[in-house]
């Protein structure tokens, strides 16, 4: 059995072509799918029997995995056995007992705007380089909508501070220029004023947002920073650099904003992509009003 599954899985490296990570999660379903068939008594493939198949399904729904995960991993089975079928080692219609489960559309999670202040509030407690550096960010990152690849690769002469805009290098290489609200250009011009020279090491360096050892700040730190922020501001949902994303945009259309204008502020290629926060938006309303109607509590006739 190892030799199958290890066969297969230099099939998808070199005849597929996958990337790396997605090797490795293939090579975490698919030992994890191995090992309870070999569990369940299963010594070869040829042996593999549809009650073994709904049996792993059953039993990774049993250990809680969300829907999007158990679908993640039926599609590495079902891969892997199309290949064994391929080989010769299984029936074919083996892969027909191996159903998608169906994906509930999950809406982005979203900050309210109280909880936003919290953040920003948490990020102002502090006057150092790195400090106003992460207030600069935080405030970007809600004021833009940009992406984190967007916000760590921008320059100090993207950001325009006399016309409050910041140019942003999307996906595609397609620029976009987006507003900066007074609060932002604030923190902004702190930042590159009176923190980001002492953070600078080579005068040849462009990029905005530094670490500490004078260096492009990283995802990972640009991760860590926001997480770190969130847990000082009393957050309890888990937060990161594409949450503030989530929030612009929902937070836009909550105030009126045209869905073709918030589209061109992320950089959608697509508008349907971004119809996402419209029922965001929705929710939010409905809420909103079941919580402040005085009639909305009453019992239904």
């Amino acid at each position: 059995m190892d030799t199958h599954l290890h066969r297969f899985l230099q099939y998808v490296k070199f005849e597929r072509g996958y990337a790396a990570n997605t090797l490795a999660a293939y090579e975490r379903d698919l030992l994890q799918f191995q090992e309870f068939m070999q569990a369940s008594g299963l010594t070869q493939w040829g042996a593999l029997q549809s009650d073994l198949l709904e049996s792993f399904v059953t039993s990774l729904q049993d250990q809680g995995y969300s829907t999007a995960t158990v679908g993640r991993k039926v599609a590495a089975v079902r891969s892997f056995l199309h290949f064994l079928f391929a080989e010769g080692m299984i029936a074919s219609e083996l892969v027909d007992w191996l159903h998608q489960p169906k994906v509930g559309k999950r809406l982005p999670h979203t900050l309210s705007r109280e909880a936003v202040q919290r953040l920003l509030d948490a990020a102002s407690v502090e006057e150092t380089p790195l400090a106003l550096r992460d207030r600069a960010l935080l405030e970007m990152l809600y004021a833009t909508g940009m992406r984190a690849s967007e916000m760590l690769s921008l320059r100090v002469g993207d950001v325009d501070l006399a016309n409050n805009t910041v140019l942003c290098m999307g996906k595609g290489s397609k620029e976009r220029q987006i507003p900066l609200y007074p609060a932002a250009r604030d923190c902004v011009r702190r930042y590159i004023e009176e923190g980001r020279p002492f953070l600078l090491r080579e005068a040849t360096e462009k990029t905005l947002f530094l670490n500490n050892l004078g260096d492009a700040l990283t995802r990972q730190g640009l991760w860590f920073l926001v997480q770190h922020y969130a847990q000082a501001a009393g957050l309890e949902a888990w937060v990161t650099p594409h949450t503030l994303r989530h929030t612009f945009a929902t937070h836009l259309l909550d105030g009126g904003a045209d869905l073709r204008e918030v589209q061109q502020f992320l950089g959608h290629a697509n508008i349907t992509t971004t119809q996402i926060y419209t029922e965001i938006s929705s929710q939010r309303k409905r809420e909103a009003y079941d919580r402040a109607h005085p009639r909305a509590h009453l019992a239904d006739d």
